[in-house]
């Protein structure tokens, strides 16, 4: 047994896309928070910072966007709708029924990362933590097979239209 001292308090959050494209490579497109128990620190993701995140890959992928996604209620807040609603031209939206994990790809993206360098590793503070989880992510960024598999694994398919 190590005896390990923590630095202090704090969680990691992750916010990502797997992106898919006929003919191109996949791509994981994400964003990571910190909270470090400060106070007025945001704990989580808003509306605002997943909007953000859309638009990111907007521009990165230079493509409009269908985005199929999950339930949480910051995806289905009445500030995204409207968002959703204005973007209407490069962005449409199709919400996963409740409690259907298994039709997400970017679960599998982060069953991916929990199983790999995350697994079984003493993490001794908050920052050590957030470099392993980039480190990991880039990994799995630059193995768009992976990221293929994850949509593979979901049942679901592209067809081009």
């Amino acid at each position: 047994m190590i005896r390990v001292r923590g630095g202090g308090t704090g969680h990691a959050s992750i916010a990502g896309l797997a992106c898919y494209r006929p003919g191109r490579r996949s791509r994981l497109i994400y964003r990571l928070r910190a909270w470090r128990g400060r106070a007025g620190e945001r704990k989580s993701f808003t509306w605002d910072d997943y909007r953000d995140l859309i638009i990111a890959a907007h521009i990165q992928l230079g493509a409009p966007i269908v985005l199929v996604w999950d339930n949480l209620n910051r995806h289905t807040c009445a500030e995204m709708r409207q968002f959703i609603a204005a973007s209407a031209g490069w962005l449409a939206v199709f919400q996963l029924p409740p409690y259907a994990p298994e039709l997400n790809p970017v679960e599998g993206i982060w069953s991916l990362l929990k199983r790999g360098e995350v697994a079984n590793l003493t993490i001794t503070s908050l920052d050590h933590l957030l470099r392993v989880i980039r480190r990991s992510l880039k990994r799995i960024q630059y193995r768009p097979r992976l990221i293929d598999g994850c949509l593979t694994g979901t049942g679901l398919f592209l067809h081009r239209m």
